[in-house]
């Protein structure tokens, strides 16, 4: 489910999974924007926020969560068909952690 906080109300929208246009269409309403503007801020701030972990930033947004980067060793894993030993390599990935707000 999501919750979206909008001037100290929760409102339970029924959605488990949530695509673009859907997330631009409520932007649209929330912020009373055209769906054209919303749309160039959505992709305003993936951007933003892909450059910024694409250096390692941390980006922090109170109320939602952090969102940060972590090194994953290389580690010894199994081929699922043969089970053979292989080794899988090292990797940066992106890690999200939920704010308080956002978990309860």
């Amino acid at each position: 489910m999501l919750y979206l906080h909008c001037q100290k109300n929760y409102k339970l929208i029924n959605f488990y999974k949530m695509n673009k246009a859907e997330l631009v269409n409520v932007i649209a309403e929330k912020a009373e924007l055209t769906k054209v503007d919303a749309k160039k801020a959505l992709d305003a701030f993936i951007c933003a926020a892909t450059e910024a972990i694409r250096k390692g930033d941390r980006i922090s947004l109170v109320g939602f969560g952090t969102l940060s980067t972590t090194k994953r060793p290389a580690r010894k894993g199994r081929n699922p068909q043969t089970g053979k030993e292989i080794t899988i390599a090292p990797k940066t990935v992106v890690k999200f952690k939920a704010s308080n707000d956002l978990v309860k």
